[in-house]
């Protein structure tokens, strides 16, 4: 007989997977990524969503709109760093 998952197998693999884009569009040329629990297919709707009530493209704010439908979506700046 084959032996029953424990419950924190079942609870950890219902946790939804953290996805990471790099936003290579800004019309400020800014390099960014964004972590997100949305997949790519979603993400590429509210993308269209976006670009339908917005004129300029930047990132922050398009991450902003998302955490209408990921709370947890972020922003992750890159900046240079020198020594």
């Amino acid at each position: 007989m084959p032996a029953k998952k424990t419950t924190a197998a079942k609870a950890k693999s219902k946790r939804p997977k953290t996805y990471y884009y790099r936003i290579f569009f800004d019309d400020n040329e800014a390099k960014n990524y964004m972590k997100s629990k949305l997949t790519h297919k979603q993400v590429e709707k509210y993308l269209k969503a976006y670009e339908k009530t917005h004129q300029k493209f930047i990132n922050k704010e398009f991450v902003d709109f998302l955490k209408k439908y990921d709370r947890t979506a972020e922003l992750i700046e890159i900046s240079d760093i020198s020594y």
